[in-house]
């Protein structure tokens, strides 16, 4: 076994990272940049290394400061996590190359095969896999999008080659948007993942998504672990995730799951990944789905996976354990038969969002109250701590809660009360829409697919969710006027009761450190709300701010989250119309249209592409 171990990521992930490298007594190194000095993986850590300025890319990316953080701590190994440089195949090369650093993970030669998507439909496809239809070479041209989608049909999926978690993904519904959507897809799969590269894939229209945890050792063993179901997304990101599925049969889960060994096996793969496969939802009425079902190969994430928690959990296999046993020769001491599911488990993801304000990210703010649940069947897993400030440089998860019973039953009731005693205050998170979907009907049932949420689901239900779960709701009236929302204890005759008062258009009643959970008293926001498809609407501020912007009359359209402008589509005297794109910001890892909200005649661009900015920026005047 290692002797020190760096963790090339932050947050929850590293401090996970370093816990099994804790209870394997194996020493621990962070990296950080600027905005991370004072996070929790830093302080998890045995030792810590400053890699960068805030920027990612400055940063956690940056290759080279990260491989002389781990000679300077005299590290024998390197943990990418997920994210960030752990699916990057000439990172794990360089590792490879650096003399007394193990690399804990797959080769760069298998990274490559499989990280990148044509590739691996090609290694698949060979195995006997089941494919969705879609290239195998990259695309470049619009004209071969529109090629594709008259011969399999509209829509069609633009997919970067290194991309995962639908970053990097476009869905063209007609010949007439292949031009901007190719653009976009390779714009994003340059900036995320530095590989522009795309290719295409018969979009299903309502599948269920399904993965099959796959663990793999130098000596030709390969094991599934079962599957997680990960169908309620939202933007093809996912937001709660469990295992085992509520809608296979065991004979269709064991299809899956040979499948899933038999394309790892032939791309000589070794340490944990994880085999996507999209599996096609039927009328089924209250049966599961039989072995006749179709299903695909999606993707293999050559990682760890953010889930990985629900497979431990039913499994009782620590997988974070068997990556460092197997980067170091160890071999599995289990069978495929040895390998059983123990009861039902799922993940809820605790992103520092609004949920009923379109999954808006925060855009700061401090954990005042920071009190996560306990008992049985419930585990946290985290890195922030009361008082901590939100670092928004990154992704908005703060925390996972991940929650394990008998049966599917129990662990929903256990997730009702974990959600209901986790208490956050001084951000906005997405505690009340979890809350929501469990008592919702097609979520209980297992019905729900990868479009529930986008195309399904009330988003009425969402704000009431917020009014009654969250601490702090948002003001919705033209006026815009304050609302706050305070809870209080009141005792009459020796009994306690629980008082909630509204306030609306009235400074907020101090009480003590006036830190409720979603920031207290809370505008809303400039320029409008995100809609579910990514799309921010432009409108007016009520009254002008000091923010340093033109002096110009009109209709100032601000931006309404802190990003970086990718694309700025006006220019200065141009006639626009409602719904026209005015620019895209990019903010949390997703492309933003910016949108007009009426027409007019653009009298002032504030921005240029590459330019940063906040919340409330001024990005265009309209007259």
């Amino acid at each position: 076994m290692f002797d020190k171990i760096l963790v090339a990521n932050r947050g929850e992930i590293a401090v996970r990272v370093m816990r099994a490298c804790e209870e394997l007594g194996v020493a621990t190194v962070a990296v950080y940049s600027e905005a991370d000095r004072h996070s929790g993986h830093v302080r998890y850590a045995d030792e810590a290394y400053n890699v960068g300025p805030a920027r990612a890319a400055d940063s956690y990316l940056d290759q080279e400061a990260i491989v002389d953080a781990a000679r300077k701590a005299d590290a024998d190994a390197i943990h990418p996590g997920y994210g960030f440089l752990a699916e990057n195949a000439a990172f794990a090369a360089r590792v490879e190359e650096a003399d007394g650093i193990t690399w804990v993970g797959p080769t760069s030669d298998a990274m490559k095969r499989l990280g990148e998507k044509t590739e691996a439909r090609k290694v698949m496809r060979d195995a006997g896999v089941p494919i969705v239809p879609g290239t195998t070479d990259p695309v470049d041209d619009p004209e071969e999008v529109v090629a594709f989608g008259e011969e399999h049909g509209f829509p069609v999926a633009i997919k970067a080659e290194g991309g995962g978690g639908g970053r990097g993904m476009k869905i063209v519904s007609s010949a007439d948007e292949a031009a901007d959507k190719l653009e976009s897809a390779k714009r994003e799969g340059e900036a995320y993942f530095s590989n522009p590269s795309v290719y295409l894939e018969r979009y299903l229209e309502n599948p269920r998504h399904i993965e099959v945890q796959i663990l793999a050792d130098h000596h030709g063993n390969v094991r599934h672990l079962g599957e997680r179901d990960c169908s309620l997304q939202r933007r093809h990101q996912k937001v709660i995730e469990e295992g085992p599925s509520p809608a296979l049969s065991d004979a269709l889960r064991e299809q899956i799951g040979e499948a899933a060994r038999r394309g790892v096996r032939a791309a000589d793969y070794y340490n944990a990944g994880t085999v996507e496969f999209l599996v096609a939802e039927e009328d089924r009425g209250d049966d599961p789905l039989d072995e006749d079902a179709d299903f695909y190969f999606l993707e293999v994430n050559t990682r760890i996976q953010v889930e990985h928690t629900v497979t431990e959990e039913i499994t009782g296999i620590d997988i974070v354990k068997w990556q460092l046993r197997v980067a170091a020769d160890e071999q599995l001491t289990f069978e495929q038969d040895d390998v059983g599911v123990d009861g039902h488990a799922m993940e809820f993801r605790i992103n520092a969002e609004n949920a009923a304000d379109g999954f808006a990210p925060a855009t700061g703010g401090e954990l005042e109250t920071y009190d996560p649940p306990g008992g049985i069947g419930v585990r946290v897993d985290d890195a922030l701590r009361q008082g901590d400030d939100l670092v928004t440089d990154y992704d908005s998860m703060i925390a996972k809660l991940i929650t394990h019973g008998g049966d599917r039953a129990e662990c929903i009731a256990r997730g009702k009360r974990a959600l209901a005693d986790f208490d956050i205050e001084g951000i906005p998170t997405i505690v009340p829409f979890h809350r929501l979907m469990l008592t919702d009907e097609q979520f209980l049932a297992g019905k729900h697919t990868t479009k529930y949420l986008d195309e399904q689901l009330d988003p009425s239900r969402i704000e009431a969710a917020q009014e009654q779960w969250g601490s702090a709701a948002a003001a919705t009236d033209d006026d815009d006027e304050p609302v706050v929302r305070r809870n209080f204890t009141v005792e009459v005759n020796g009994k306690r009761f629980q008082v909630e008062l509204e306030e609306r258009g009235t400074p907020p009643i101090r009480v003590g450190d006036d830190g409720g959970s979603g920031g207290g008293t809370r505008r809303s926001r400039p320029g409008g709300g995100q809609s579910g498809d990514g799309t921010a609407t432009a409108g007016a501020d009520a009254e002008a701010e000091e923010t340093g912007g033109p002096a110009a009359d009109g209709e100032e359209i601000t931006a309404e989250m802190q990003g970086t402008i990718l694309d700025v589509a006006v220019s200065e005297g141009e006639s626009v119309a409602a719904g026209d794109v005015l620019c895209v910001l990019e903010a949390m890892k997703m492309e933003n249209d910016v949108v007009a909200e009426r027409g007019g005649t653009v009298t002032h661009v504030g921005i240029a592409e590459g330019d940063s900015v906040d919340m409330g920026d001024v990005l265009f005047v309209l007259e």
